[in-house]
C-alpha cells in the first residue's frame, strides 16, 4: 500500500495557519528574553525608521529588528561590531519562514564594550579637530556672571555655591538638567547651547563662564557626558567652559572638548574665581608699595634739582657776552644796509646796459633757426625709421607665408603616412582575427568529436545499460546490491526503475571488460516491498 495512506486522517493546514501556529508556539514559549551577542549587518535605520540587523556569536546567528519608536527612546544606539545585551520578544516572520527577536532595549555588554565605544568615539571626534588645543579659550580672570549646568537637587550645586561664596561671591545662573538616565545628554547639550544663545545686554545676562558639573559615579552613570551631542555642544561653545564631571579619576569625552577640566566640582569653583580676601590683601600691599616708591622718587628728583641748581652759573653772567655782541651788531647795521644797497645798484646798472632790443632780437632769431634745423632732422629721422620698419615687416611677411606653406605640406604628408599605416594594421588585424577564429573552430570541433567518442552514451546506443543505486551512483558489482534494493537502469532512450530480486543466486565476479555495463535481459521483477511508516502523530 502507498506510504501516505496512514496519514490520511491527519489534519490539513494551510501555509498561513501553520505559520501562525508556529508564531504562537514560539512567542508563548519565549516571552521576553535577554540575548547577548555581537551586532552584524547594521547599516543604520531604514527609510521607514526601523532597524534591521543580526545578533551573532561564535556558532549561531539570530535576526533582530528594532521598531522606529523603540529606537528613538534608546540611550545606546546600535553600531556595527558592538557586543550588546538585547532585551526583547522572540517571534517569527512568516514572510521568509524565519524567527527573529524584536528588541525593546539594548545596552553594551559590560565595561569593556563601553570603553571600546568611548575609544572609538574619541578617535572619531579627535579626527574632526574637536579636541585641538588651538580651539580652547582662556578663562576670564574674574567673571561677572557664571552659568552652571547641573542637577538642581544634588550636592554638586551646593558645593559650588558654597565655594564661590567663600572665595569671591559672583552672580550665578543655574540651568537645571538631568545628569543621568534617558534624555540627560540632550538636556545638557541644550543647556550649553541655551547659555550661548543668550544676547549680551539682555534681560537675562549672558554668562562669562560656564561650568558643567556632576558628582562621581560608574561609567554607565557618567555615560551622558560621553555622548556625541554633548561633546559637540561643548566644543562649539563661544563662552569659556569648565568640565567638572565625576571625581579626579573619572574621565569623560567632554573633558577633552572643554576649555578647562576640573577634577571635582569644587575645584571648578576654585578655578572660576580668585580668593577675594587674598586679592584685598595683595591690592593693599601693592598700594602701600606704590605710595612708598612714589614718595622716594619725588624726594630723589628734588635732591637732583637742588644739586643741578647749585652747579648752574648766574643769569647775568650767562647773558653778558651775548648782550655785548648784540650791541655791536646793532651799531654796524645802518652802514651794512647802505653798502649792500649800493652794491645791488651797481650790478643792476651793469646788467641793464646789456639788455637792448637788438640783442633780444638776435637771441630770438638764433633760437628760431635752431628750432627749424631740429624739426627737419626729426622729420628725416622719422621717414628713415618708417622705411626701415616697412622693409622689415615685408621680409617677415614673406618668411611667414613660406613657413606656413611648408608646415601645411609637412602635416599633409604626416597624415597620409598615418592613414597608410592604419590601413596596413587594420588588414593585418583582420587576417589575424580570421586565423584565430579558424583555429578556435577547429579546436571546438575536435573537442566535440573527442567528447562524443568518450561518452558512455555511445556504449548505451550499442545495446548496453547503466545500472544506478537509489543514490544515483553507478553499480560496479552485483555483490554491492542488497535484496529489494531500488535500482535505476538507464538505456539509450530513457531510464527504468527496478528492484533487486531477493532470491537471486550468489553474486559472481563481473566480466573484466564490462565492470559497470550489462546486456539488457528480460526477466520478471519481484513485487516492491512496502515499508509501513511509523505514525509520528500531529505536531499540533
Amino acid at each position: 500500500m502507498p506510504a501516505t495512506e496512514p496519514l490520511l486522517n491527519a489534519p490539513e493546514f494551510t501555509v498561513s495557519e501553520l505559520s501562525s501556529a508556529l508564531k504562537r508556539t514560539v512567542e508563548d514559549a519565549y516571552g521576553h528574553v535577554r540575548v547577548r551577542g555581537e551586532i552584524s549587518g547594521f547599516r543604520g535605520p531604514h527609510s521607514s525608521g526601523h532597524c534591521y540587523f543580526a545578533l551573532k556569536d561564535e556558532s549561531a546567528k539570530i535576526e533582530a529588528v528594532i521598531w522606529k519608536f523603540a529606537h528613538a527612546r534608546m540611550r545606546f544606539k546600535p553600531q556595527e561590531g558592538l557586543e550588546v545585551i538585547a532585551t526583547g520578544k522572540l517571534t517569527t516572520y512568516p514572510g521568509s519562514s524565519k524567527y527573529q527577536i524584536v528588541i525593546e532595549a539594548i545596552e553594551p555588554a559590560g565595561v569593556g564594550a563601553l570603553m571600546a565605544l568611548v575609544e572609538e568615539r574619541k578617535k572619531k571626534l579627535a579626527a574632526e579637530g574637536l579636541f585641538d588645543e588651538a580651539r580652547k579659550q582662556l578663562l576670564p580672570w574674574l567673571p561677572e556672571v557664571i552659568g552652571i549646568v547641573t542637577s538642581p537637587t544634588g550636592a554638586v550645586i551646593r558645593d559650588i555655591l558654597h565655594r564661590l561664596q567663600d572665595r569671591f561671591p559672583r552672580r550665578v545662573l543655574v540651568w537645571p538638567v538631568k545628569v543621568q538616565g534617558e534624555g540627560s545628554a540632550e538636556q545638557v547639550a541644550a543647556a550649553i547651547r541655551g547659555f550661548n544663545a543668550l544676547p549680551e545686554g539682555g534681560r537675562i545676562p549672558r554668562p562669562d563662564l560656564l561650568i558643567v558639573a556632576r558628582g562621581g559615579g560608574s561609567l554607565e552613570d557618567l555615560w551622558s557626558f560621553n555622548e556625541e551631542i554633548v561633546v559637540r555642544a561643548a566644543a562649539e561653545s563661544m563662552v569659556p567652559l569648565i568640565s567638572a564631571v565625576g571625581h579626579e579619576t573619572d574621565i569623560t569625552l567632554i573633558d577633552f572638548a572643554a576649555d578647562k577640566r576640573a577634577p571635582t566640582p569644587t575645584a571648578a569653583a576654585e578655578m572660576a574665581v580668585p580668593v577675594r580676601s587674598e586679592l584685598l590683601v595683595e591690592v593693599a600691599g601693592l598700594a602701600r608699595r606704590t605710595m612708598v616708591c612714589w614718595l622716594r622718587g619725588q624726594e630723589s628728583r628734588r635732591n637732583e634739582l637742588r644739586a643741578a641748581a647749585r652747579a648752574l652759573p648766574a643769569a647775568g653772567d650767562l647773558l653778558a657776552i651775548p648782550r655785548q655782541r648784540l650791541d655791536s651788531a646793532g651799531s654796524a647795521l645802518p652802514r651794512g644796509l647802505k653798502a649792500n644797497t649800493n652794491a645791488h645798484h651797481r650790478r643792476f646798472s651793469q646788467l641793464s646796459a646789456g639788455l637792448t632790443l637788438k640783442v633780444l632780437r638776435g637771441q630770438v632769431s638764433q633760437a628760431r633757426q635752431r628750432l627749424i634745423v631740429s624739426g627737419e632732422r626729426i622729420r628725416l629721422s622719422a621717414r628713415a625709421l618708417l622705411r626701415n620698419r616697412r622693409d622689415r615687416f615685408a621680409g617677415l611677411e614673406v618668411r611667414l607665408k613660406a613657413s606656413k606653406l611648408s608646415n601645411a605640406q609637412a602635416q599633409r604628408n604626416a597624415i597620409a603616412r598615418a592613414r597608410e599605416r592604419t590601413l596596413r594594421l587594420a588588414e593585418r588585424a583582420r587576417r589575424a582575427l580570421d586565423t584565430a577564429m579558424q583555429r578556435r573552430e577547429a579546436r571546438v570541433a575536435h573537442s566535440g568529436q573527442l567528447l562524443s567518442a568518450l561518452s558512455y552514451r555511445g556504449v548505451l546506443a550499442r545495446g548496453f545499460a547503466l545500472v544506478r543505486d537509489e543514490h544515483g551512483h553507478a553499480v560496479h558489482a552485483a555483490a554491492s546490491i542488497g535484496p529489494g534494493a531500488p535500482l535505476s537502469i538507464e538505456f539509450s532512450d530513457g531510464r527504468v526503475a527496478a528492484t533487486a530480486d531477493a532470491d537471486r543466486p550468489a553474486a559472481t565476479s563481473a566480466p573484466t571488460s564490462q565492470p559497470t555495463l550489462a546486456r539488457r535481459e528480460t526477466k520478471t521483477l519481484a513485487p516492491k516491498r512496502v515499508v509501513k511508516p511509523v505514525d509520528q502523530g500531529s505536531l499540533f
